[in-house]
């Protein structure tokens, strides 16, 4: 999947990219995984497998979006103090969030769907947290995990009992090749 990512500030006199806060570059980082997101979960049914409804496939976007905060706290822990990057965290967390509610108001029409997502969140973020991450990836775990999530997202079918391994193999290194060079970019940048 050939997909480009904007990770820099455009550099102007109005737009100084010196000046990004944590915030902003919350803002960037939730759009990214956001987009990623999307285009894996829309890859994975390029490649065959099944969803049978648009929540299975919300779900699927859902654990990108968990899987991509996870790395996200995992590259920052190193570049910035705990203070920022609970503020960037934080931040993200909420961006994903509002953007999960609006996709899923369209989708499944009113409703509060924030509060679920967080919760889901909340508890693959303490699930993540048992694995290794030795030279800025993930150990094998972790990406077992994260496929096996995906699977469970999807539904286990004969046509979807190998998307575990297309994750952990194609789409996970892929995923997290595009985020570490966004957070290495963006949080340059950072106050």
């Amino acid at each position: 999947m050939a997909i480009r990512i904007k990770n820099r500030w455009h550099r102007s006199k109005r737009n100084d990219a010196a000046c990004k806060d944590f915030g902003a570059n919350a803002g960037a980082l939730a759009f990214i995984i956001w987009r990623l997101a999307v285009e894996h979960a829309i890859d994975l049914h390029r490649e065959g497998y099944d969803y049978d409804s648009d929540r299975e496939r919300i779900r699927v976007i859902g654990e990108y979006c968990a899987f991509g905060l996870q790395l996200i706290d995992r590259l920052a822990h190193h570049r910035v103090d705990d203070e920022a990057r609970t503020e960037l965290l934080t931040s993200l967390g909420r961006r994903l969030a509002d953007r999960m509610h609006d996709n899923l108001v369209d989708i499944a029409g009113p409703g509060d769907y924030r509060a679920p997502f967080v919760a889901m969140i909340n508890e693959r973020i303490d699930k993540y947290a048992r694995f290794g991450f030795e030279g800025g990836e993930p150990d094998f775990p972790m990406l077992r995990f994260f496929g096996n999530e995906v699977m469970s997202a999807m539904g286990i079918s004969q046509t979807n009992r190998w998307v575990m391994d297309q994750v952990m193999d194609i789409s996970a290194p892929e995923f997290c090749r595009k985020i570490t060079a966004s957070v290495e970019n963006l949080l340059a940048t950072a106050d």
